[in-house]
């Protein structure tokens, strides 16, 4: 439990800002708008399946986690990055495969500079993919794959970085 109100407090503190929040900012685009609503069905979706929401839309540096979770009912919690794909229909391509070398580097980051604070927890990368419409005439189709992708090496042991090259 004092991990969750750990992890509740940096959230509350850190939190990204919201273009929807009427904090001043423009009006968000239509696909803005519609990666809102897939976030928001993913996250009830997620709720219903025994998750625990604790942020969503979290900058961390330049980077966003969509949703940020805790799960699990029997052991220890396992904090959970989620990132939620959005698409009106599968004609080219599902979500899943939208989350291509380049965004899971930019997740690994993120997740990275999230778990810095954080004492030793146990996470994993999941993807959600929503597809259907906001003014849809059937309810979204809702796919959730688990230990979506594993975290980089280089975001495991930083040392990596450190090591010196050999110089020819």
């Amino acid at each position: 439990m004092a991990l969750l109100r750990r992890l509740q407090g940096w959230l509350l503190r850190g939190r990204g800002r919201d273009s929807a929040s009427g904090d001043g900012a423009a009006a968000p685009t239509e696909a803005e708008r519609t990666g809102l609503w897939g976030e928001g069905v993913a996250a009830t979706t997620l709720e219903a399946e025994g998750y625990r929401i604790l942020g969503r839309r979290v900058r961390v540096g330049r980077d966003e986690l969509d949703l940020v979770a805790t799960h699990g009912r029997d052991g220890p919690r396992q904090l959970v990055f989620v990132e939620v794909k959005t698409r009106a229909s599968d004609a080219f391509g599902g979500g899943r495969a939208a989350v291509d070398q380049r965004k899971r580097h930019a997740l690994c980051r993120a997740a990275a500079r999230y778990l810095r604070r954080m004492p030793r927890t146990p996470f994993r990368f999941d993807v959600v993919e929503v597809v259907g419409t906001i003014e849809g005439a059937h309810p979204p189709r809702v796919r959730h794959f688990e230990n979506a992708f594993p975290m980089e090496l280089r975001f495991l042991h930083p040392a990596l970085h450190r090591i010196p090259r050999s110089r020819p």
